[in-house]
């Protein structure tokens, strides 16, 4: 077979189209990441050309081979107990705000988007078990999403390298691994603390069903969208949340740089962002 050449006309088709479906701008830096990975797509489904391959991804109603585009093209990379000073915020400030404005029986939610492969929200799990006083007195609801669909099994799966569980604290691994083989295994109980969803923050459809969370995690994905696509992200997280909620991001991002319709919340460790209402 020729070799398959993306030609600058074929990225400019390519990186608007993405932007379109999923609101990640790549820029010419990321041509080579972006390139050999069009090359495989294209490959993979028989096509020979980006022209063809290009006209079967528009039009093939299933969209079957648009999330395994996605699944290539996102990039995953986390580990446990990443940001930890946001963790200690959540369990030492931001939950005792939260309950004081909840009656007995009300289930506390918390978002996290995107899943990646499920170290955050099994982190923020740990956490809360380990070191909220409260747990035991609240039903606590934790939804992680994700577009990508294959990153998604992985973290059902809830099997790990000793990379992703380098700053796991020896206690927790204890209790919660289990060396395998393959790697080390999260224990069934806490792979059902978490519900894991695929969703694309970009499909107002799919977002819709997303509501009345207190506390939602975003972190590193903002810096992936462009000007237009953060505020739209923010928009959909203020609608998610319930008034008084949180939203936790990246220490590289910035609510303020984004959306108008959040306050500053400095607690000692951590600077969150809250939606205006109930809450104190």
């Amino acid at each position: 077979m020729e070799k398959i050449i993306i030609s600058e006309d074929d990225f400019l088709k390519f990186q608007e189209y993405f932007y379109r479906k999923t609101g990640i701008q790549f820029e010419h830096s990321k041509r080579y990441f972006v390139d050999k990975r069009l090359v495989e797509r294209i490959e993979t489904t028989g096509n020979d050309s980006f022209r063809s391959y290009f006209a079967m991804l528009r039009f093939q109603a299933s969209g079957t081979e648009l999330q395994a585009l996605v699944n290539s093209m996102t990039i995953n990379e986390t580990y446990f107990f990443r940001e930890e000073y946001q963790f200690h915020c959540l369990v030492n400030s931001i939950l005792p705000e939260i309950v004081a404005n909840k009656k007995n029986g009300d289930p506390i939610r918390i978002w996290v988007i995107p899943s990646s492969s499920g170290e955050e929200p099994y982190s923020i799990a740990m956490c809360l078990l380990e070191r909220w006083p409260s747990i035991h007195k609240w039903d606590v609801e934790i939804i992680s999403s994700d577009i990508d669909t294959k990153i998604l099994a992985q973290a059902r799966a809830g099997l790990y390298s000793e990379r992703s569980v380098k700053h796991v604290p020896r206690a927790y691994m204890l209790k919660y691994f289990q060396q395998t083989p393959q790697g080390y295994q999260l224990n069934e109980d806490l792979r059902s603390a978490v519900e894991f969803t695929r969703i694309n923050l970009m499909e107002a459809s799919e977002v819709r069903p997303y509501r009345n969370f207190d506390v939602i995690f975003c972190r590193n994905l903002l810096i992936y969208f462009d000007d237009v696509s953060r505020k739209q992200a923010a928009e959909t997280f203020y609608d998610a949340l319930r008034p008084g909620g949180f939203i936790c991001l990246g220490h590289s991002e910035s609510m303020s740089r984004i959306s108008a319709l959040y306050k500053i919340r400095k607690f000692p460790e951590a600077i969150v962002y809250q939606k205006p209402g109930d809450a104190k």
